[in-house]
């Protein structure tokens, strides 16, 4: 047994084999990254009127079919469509007995945040989403909401990772972290190293808005009324009928219109050494209303490797701004990341050798859609672009895209309406 930290991949691997996580169905191996186990949709879901908590004096049922919450079950052993905005509360093939000193905190694996889908783990007597208490012994079940895209689900299917922590796990320090950069284990340069960032209370992300020599893209906006989306598709579909690429802005900065979702990226790089992994806080009270960032969860390798080899990864923001427009300006200040130390080293690292689909990312949007040198800026191996082969789809060319250029218009009509280009597609069924 390891000590006090974050839980390594072959630890889960453990509790997987002796009961403390436990699955109606065999778990797989791939479920287990470095430092989370992936959790799988089970076979029925409940649509209900509005989101909830059970409580400590209520569990899960009950208090959904007291208060007439239950709108419906529905069954998704097939793919099944969930509609924007719709609330459904899945339960997930895997439950938990933790020890004692073991407790679980959840998040949405980065696919699922990349398409604007808002997930949060409930336990059948908790009074907060997303963690479990230590010695947690019951189901888990996921409430997800697809916020702009209509998605296709389907049982098995794994939108959220749980970590398990034991004893206390408390940030790194920052003297820790100056070590660590010193040592360079960590990178907090620009791309041209004359910049170190940031390190308060964490490092501190700032975004990018100027990209580099291989793209001027440095954001997308997504669509709406697109046809569904097929979670289990893969490299599958055409980019341009989903987002709105948006170029350099000439004036620096880009203004994000109320309760549009945005991907965009950070101006350092991430890096993230074997030993530790890290969390994004995905909202800062001191800027308002302001999301940038769903999953937040970056493994133990992330834009390092096995052994240093690699010189960071870029961090993908999913970010939506609320009530108002929102000026963004390039290297604005949008969240932290903290790093905590992992209970031992996981025999998993974060990579392609994993399956893991976004090491050595740049602005990249998530692996449902087609990749090319239009909407990827950074880059990918080929080793990455070929796995779930069955799936894949058979060409990788894509239209040239209509790019939106950013809204340099300062006018009240241009801020609170950005003007958008190209065809909306509308198709109410695509199974």
């Amino acid at each position: 047994m390891g000590g006090d930290g974050i839980l390594p991949s072959q630890e889960l691997w453990q509790y997987a084999q002796n009961g403390v996580i436990c699955s109606h169905r065999e778990i797989e191996t791939n479920q287990i990254q470095p430092a989370s186990v992936d959790l799988r949709l089970w076979n029925e879901a409940y649509r209900v009127h509005a989101s909830f908590l059970p409580s400590k004096s209520a569990p899960f049922r009950n208090k959904a079919t007291a208060n007439g919450l239950f709108d419906k079950t529905i069954d998704i052993t097939e793919p099944t469509l969930l509609e924007p905005g719709a609330i459904h509360v899945i339960r997930v093939i895997e439950s938990l007995a933790l020890p004692s000193d073991v407790y679980a905190v959840a998040n949405a694996k980065s696919t699922t945040g990349r398409l604007d889908i808002f997930t949060r783990l409930i336990t059948e007597w908790g009074d907060e989403f997303d963690r479990v208490p230590k010695g947690y012994h019951g189901d888990l079940y996921l409430q997800v909401v697809s916020n702009t895209f209509p998605i296709l689900v389907q049982s098995g299917m794994k939108l959220n990772q749980l970590r398990l922590v034991r004893g206390r796990s408390n940030p790194v320090a920052d003297s820790k972290l100056k070590e660590l950069a010193k040592d360079d284990l960590l990178v907090f340069n620009d791309e041209n190293g004359s910049e170190q960032g940031e390190i308060n209370r964490g490092f501190r992300i700032t975004v990018d808005l100027q990209g580099d020599e291989r793209t001027d893209i440095v954001a997308y906006q997504a669509r709406r009324h697109t046809r569904p989306i097929n979670l289990a598709y893969i490299q599958h579909y055409d980019p341009e009928d989903f987002w709105i690429p948006i170029r350099r802005p000439s004036k620096g900065y880009l203004i994000l219109a109320p309760n549009e979702f945005y991907l965009l990226a950070s101006r350092r790089p991430v890096r993230v050494g074997p030993d530790h992994a890290a969390e994004m806080v995905p909202y800062d009270p001191t800027m308002g209303e302001f999301h940038v960032h769903y999953a937040g969860f970056f493994d133990p390798g992330f834009g390092y490797g096995v052994g240093g080899e690699i010189q960071g990864s870029k961090a993908v923001l999913e970010v939506r701004a609320h009530v108002m427009p929102l000026l963004l300006e390039h290297d604005q200040f949008v969240g932290r990341l903290h790093y905590y130390a992992m209970a031992a080293t996981p025999d998993k690292i974060y990579g392609v050798s994993i399956g893991s689909s976004y090491q050595q990312q740049g602005l990249a949007l998530s692996k449902q859609f087609k990749r090319g040198q239009e909407y990827v800026s950074g880059s990918v191996s080929e080793a990455e672009e070929k796995k779930d082969g069955p799936k894949t789809a058979p060409g990788r060319s894509i239209t040239k895209p209509q790019i939106a250029e950013s809204d340099d218009d300062d006018s009240i009509l241009n801020i609170a309406f950005p003007k958008t280009t190209g065809e909306h597609r509308i198709n109410a069924k695509h199974r």
